[in-house]
């Protein structure tokens, strides 16, 4: 009872650090940034849309992008990727009559490797491996897309780098993210008005489904706690990440970066976005939204399942260690404080009380509801019972087991299996 009652109050004083010195990430109080006026000249933006089999889910999604509120030029460009379902002719059917144009552009496969670069004239340094491995496929597919709108991929980086700031945007999307008549505008009004170079908002998913209400909320949660919202948001601080449904970047940085070749075997293809625009010194922004949404459904725990397990591993580098440590990391701090003080409560209640006994369940209590506290806005925003706030232990329990069977299925061969795609190749 001793060590359980010490363990328990070092998980206690993580909490402790976790709710007030952890970026706050647990607030939920990133919303777009509100500045004073809209843009004297609104700039051109195009979207592009990576799509594969999504024939189901664009007519609940493309209308309403291209029907968007925005006053500026706008122009979307969906890539087919590969699709067996009829995707393109659902997507040129839905553009018909709208007052935007749409293009359709048939994806090819990705290439097995980049071009060599021309002779250098002295030995370089090694480059990095997921700027030297092949093309992850949705990342060359919207390399597709910027190349239909001008950017193409490997294009001379730098040569942006005195670009126009209000040159234009490219806002890339997902096929099943669904758009509030206002949503662009906002975004647009955002980015130029704080002077950003990347605009991103994590869409709110679905939680229609009793496994998608325990999942979701969960999803997001430890998203934030990867990657505090405030601290990506503060220039000069090192953290990056953007979520992938929308982001809105500015073209010169793509430029400057050339394209998304950089990241272009990026499995995890949002985090490793905000990370390159960081990387030249760009303003970044990442926040929650109601006006951005995701209506892919999961209708079980399976499809939910799926969607963690694809990319925990990658997340984890491939590593080991990295797994070892993270499902510790997941039993010492969510599954440990309650453990203790049921068994400290028992002893209280049943025997003898000791002071080890009275201090575990007193840290395991205060653990508990340091974490149940912090779970409280997360289900404040999807609008579900505090009473869930509790479970967050058991949910945790979950994830851990999921970020274990990502780890087995990429050493089965099966790593990121996504919409019929698997990628067996490793970041690094």
């Amino acid at each position: 009872m001793l060590a359980l009652s010490s363990a328990a109050t070092v998980a206690a004083a993580v909490w402790a650090y976790l709710v007030v010195g952890h970026g706050g990430y647990w607030r939920a109080s990133q919303w777009l940034p509100q500045v004073t006026g809209e843009p004297g000249r609104w700039p051109d933006v195009v979207a592009v849309v990576p799509a594969r089999n999504e024939a189901a889910i664009l007519p609940a999604t493309l209308p309403a992008l291209l029907g968007q509120d925005y006053p500026g030029p706008l122009s979307v460009i969906l890539v087919d990727d590969g699709s067996t379902d009829g995707t393109a002719e659902v997507a040129a059917r839905l553009g018909r009559g709208s007052t935007r144009t749409l293009r359709v552009v048939a994806g090819t496969p990705p290439p097995e490797a980049p071009e060599p670069p021309e002779a250098p004239e002295a030995p370089e340094a090694p480059v990095p491996p997921d700027a030297a491995g092949r093309w992850a496929g949705k990342v060359w597919a919207m390399a597709q897309g910027l190349r239909a709108a001008g950017i193409p991929a490997g294009s001379d980086p730098g040569r942006a780098s005195r670009a126009d700031p209000g040159c234009g945007y490219v806002l890339f999307t997902d096929a099943d993210i669904g758009w509030e008549p206002g949503a662009l505008r906002a975004l647009v009004t955002a980015a130029e008005g704080d002077d950003r170079d990347l605009v991103s908002q994590m869409a709110l998913l679905r939680t229609a489904t009793g496994w998608e209400r325990v999942v979701v909320p969960a999803f997001v949660y430890f998203f934030a706690q990867l990657y505090p919202f405030r601290r990506v948001n503060k220039p000069g601080s090192r953290t990056a990440a953007a979520a992938g449904g929308c982001m809105l970047v500015r073209r010169g940085a793509l430029e400057r970066s050339g394209g998304v070749a950089p990241i272009r075997g990026a499995l995890i293809d949002d985090v490793a976005m905000g990370a390159m625009i960081k990387g030249q010194r760009g303003r970044c922004w990442l926040g929650l939204s109601r006006q951005v949404v995701s209506v892919r459904p999961y209708p079980g725990l399976a499809s939910l399942w799926r969607m963690v397990a694809r990319s925990a591993y990658t997340q984890l580098n491939y590593s080991p260690l990295l797994l070892a440590g993270t499902i510790i990391g997941l039993l010492f701090s969510y599954a440990l404080p309650p453990a203790a003080a049921i068994a400290g409560l028992t002893l209280l209640a049943t025997g003898p009380a000791t002071t080890p006994a009275a201090l575990a369940a007193g840290a395991g209590l205060a653990g508990w509801a340091l974490m149940s506290l912090s779970y409280l806005p997360m289900l404040r925003l999807y609008r579900l019972s505090p009473l869930r706030a509790p479970g967050l232990p058991l949910i945790a329990l979950l994830y851990a087991a999921m970020t274990a069977d990502s780890a087995r299925r990429h050493y089965a061969g099966r790593g990121a299996e996504w919409r019929g795609r698997t990628n067996r190749t490793r970041l690094r």
